[in-house]
């Protein structure tokens, strides 16, 4: 009898494991049909959601606790503060979506723009050819740091902060600690300083360096969204090792991207001079950090292959709102900064809870 009845045991318990592992599979497709998880998938898949949201959220807050924030004036005063700073942070995305890291931008920029005066204002080369050329040169810096990365295999961080204090060097020995007076500009190279001209619309004012970051970040984000390109640089940050087996040539689209990046920064060197008026080799030292700031509240992932372009000028964006807005409402400087800082933190705090949305 025992014999009989010990198969019968076993299928038993077999058919009870079996319908306890269908209820576990069943109770596992419940959960991922939870709220919380699709919240973070629908963030994950759409990086420019949340830091929408913040910037709505922070123009109504600031409009309610801040005399004269929501004027059109005020509006159009923080694009234009965050022109030059928006121009960098797409070219910071760029390399972060690559799980890379540029510390190098602003001081190409610097560099870039030093370049453009010196051969425009001190030699008299026509302004044209004196952009082009600094622009090249930018371009140039951005392919000395993808060389470093791809071929000699150094981490994207040590490259940049190395390329950092050489071009921060090389600004104050072509530039000789000098700086180039708006007069002279004006005088000799106007079309140095045609991204600082205003347009007046509907009471606001604009500058052409303002409508030349939505034009960029237009463009930048079709090349990234749009062309076998950009899904290349999407697949290397998501994944280098898939994507060479895919046969994506990876050095080569890394190289690519920090060479795209310099060219941005050499545009931005552009608008840098007419946002200011004037070439200083000591301008814009914090456009580094503040690029990566912007990229990182904007929602680009810094372990790559998440992000967009548009989340960065939003990013940037979002920034400027604060410190106009916290400086309307007599807050202190040093309370903007510790904004800025509980920003990121947050944002990052936010990319490592999506990032496990896929895990």
């Amino acid at each position: 009898m025992s014999e009989e009845t010990a198969p019968t045991k076993t299928i038993s318990d077999f058919e009870a494991k079996l319908d306890q592992a269908d209820k576990s599979v069943a109770s596992f497709a419940a959960d991922d049909r939870s709220p919380i998880l699709i919240i973070r998938k629908y963030l994950r898949s759409h990086p420019t959601a949340i830091p929408t949201m913040v910037l709505i959220l922070s123009l109504i807050f600031f409009g309610i606790i801040a005399p004269n924030f929501m004027r059109v004036s005020t509006l159009s005063l923080v694009l234009q503060q965050v022109t030059v700073t928006g121009i960098v942070a797409i070219a910071q995305t760029a390399i972060v979506l690559t799980a890379g890291i540029d510390l190098s931008v602003g001081a190409i920029l610097v560099l870039s723009s030093i370049v453009m005066g010196k051969l425009a204002v001190g030699s008299g080369v026509p302004a044209v050819f004196a952009i082009l050329i600094g622009i090249g040169a930018a371009g140039l810096m951005g392919w000395l740091n993808g060389l470093l990365v791809t071929v000699v295999r150094l981490p994207p961080f040590i490259v940049t902060l190395g390329t950092l204090n050489v071009f921060n060097a090389l600004k104050l020995w072509y530039s000789q600690s000098e700086s180039i007076r708006a007069d002279d500009i004006v005088a000799k190279a106007p079309l140095l300083d045609f991204f600082g001209q205003e347009l007046h619309i509907f009471g606001a004012t604009f500058t052409y360096g303002g409508i030349g970051l939505i034009l960029l970040a237009l463009f930048s984000w079709y090349l990234l969204n749009r062309t076998p390109w950009g899904r290349h640089v999407h697949a290397v940050g998501d994944d280098p090792d898939a994507a060479l087996l895919s046969g994506i040539q990876v050095n080569r689209v890394l190289t690519s991207v920090y060479v795209f990046a310099g060219v941005i920064c050499g545009l931005g060197a552009w608008v840098a001079i007419g946002r200011i008026g004037s070439v200083s080799p000591i301008g814009f030292e914090t456009v580094n950090l503040d690029s990566i700031t912007a990229t990182v509240i904007g929602g680009t992932s810094l372990f790559g292959g998440r992000g967009s372009i548009a989340g960065s000028v939003l990013g940037a964006l979002i920034v400027g709102t604060f410190n106009t807005g916290l400086a309307l409402a007599g807050v202190d400087d040093y309370w903007q900064i510790f904004a800025t800082g509980v920003l990121t933190i947050v944002a990052v705090a936010i990319d490592q809870w999506l990032r496990r949305a896929s895990q």
